[in-house]
């Protein structure tokens, strides 16, 4: 009888054995090898297999853009403005290898901005590769030489992790020094640079419009910033953990953070949700937080989205996605269509899957 039963538990262990060994591996009951087509108005799936130790983005996420611009204060000197355009686009692939939205610099995107002038040290370089830009700042580029500052943004996003590596990359091969800290971000690096802070700031181009021309963000024009470059699109992302959160229309009731008060972000949450008639003050439950404290929130359940504006892969969004399934959620062609029509400063865009 004790045979018997020892050879019974000796089967029952074996049996468990290979259940562990030889089960699905998909995250949250999702299976990871389905050849049906991606439902565009779903959330794109960011989970990944349990012992994979990232995320992926089962599907691709149609959102909406805007550009992320490199902008100088006008006394910066043509010549280290020049210096600084060069290196950098001379340099794509050593960059690229640094940081992957390298691989997105394009002389014809970093020279196609309309709103704003150019910094003659800037306009010098594309003119030299035969990419006329559509106007230069009178004045500019006529200070002194001194160490730039550059005012990028959180440390869970994009601008500071390439600004940083851009910094880096012209210190060590110009004679221009320039050093990267983190700010508040667009709204932020055009206050510090007309305040004279800081010499160099990332801002989304819509941002820089405002401030330019005096409006939403800003109650007076800020002119005394030029272009140096449009470098990268960064991409309207809604962030949840949440499933049953599959377009922006399942938003209304929801908390959800938008970014600081009165920040890009904001404005962008703003836009998107008013093309799906969502109140972003009645018809959600508003959360002013940034990146990195969003993704923290998302993580302890206590908020349901969160709107992250930057380009993908986020690093707030990648770290979240190791706790846990993540979602993106995808705008509709047609409402798509009526953000672009109303705020033409947008561009509509897909993020691949595999970006996460």
């Amino acid at each position: 009888m004790k045979k018997k039963f020892s050879l019974l538990m000796a089967v029952l262990m074996l049996a468990m054995l290979l259940s562990a060994c030889g089960g699905d591996k998909g995250v949250g009951g999702e299976g990871g090898g389905s050849s049906a087509p991606a439902d565009t108005s779903a959330p794109a799936d960011t989970s990944a297999p349990a012992d994979s130790g990232a995320s992926a983005v089962a599907q691709d996420t149609n959102t909406v853009a805007v550009g992320a611009v490199v902008i100088a204060r006008d006394d910066v000197p043509e010549e280290d403005i020049y210096a600084l355009t060069s290196a950098i686009f001379e340099n794509i692939s050593t960059i690229t290898e640094q940081h992957a939205k390298g691989g997105e610099l394009d002389l014809d995107f970093a020279s196609s901005v309309t709103s704003v002038p150019y910094h003659p040290g800037a306009a010098k370089y594309f003119a030299e590769k035969g990419k006329e830009v559509a106007s230069v700042k009178d004045g500019a580029g006529s200070g002194s030489s001194k160490s730039l500052t550059f005012g990028t943004g959180g440390e869970s996003g994009t601008y500071y992790a390439f600004g940083g590596v851009l910094s880096s990359f012209v210190s060590n091969n110009t004679g221009v020094s320039v050093t990267a800290v983190t700010s508040g971000g667009s709204k932020a690096n055009i206050e510090d640079l007309a305040a004279g802070d800081i010499q160099l700031g990332f801002v989304q181009s819509d941002v820089m419009s405002y401030a330019y021309n005096g409006e939403r963000l800003f109650d007076a024009k800020v002119e005394n910033f030029s272009v140096v470059a449009a470098l990268y699109m960064e991409q309207v992302q809604i962030v949840t953990t949440n499933p049953d959160i599959k377009s922006v229309a399942d938003l209304a009731g929801k908390s959800v953070s938008i970014g600081d008060r009165g920040s890009g972000v904001w404005f962008n949450a703003v836009d998107v949700l008013g093309a799906y008639d969502i109140d972003p003050d009645s018809g959600i439950s508003p959360v002013y937080q940034g990146f990195g404290d969003s993704a923290d929130s998302l993580k302890d359940k206590k908020i349901d989205a969160a709107f992250v504006v930057a380009g993908a892969p986020t690093t707030a969004i990648v770290d979240l996605a190791t706790s846990g399934p993540v979602y993106l959620v995808s705008l509709d062609e047609e409402h798509t269509n009526a953000l672009l029509e109303s705020s033409p400063y947008y561009s509509a865009y897909t993020i691949p899957a595999g970006t996460y």
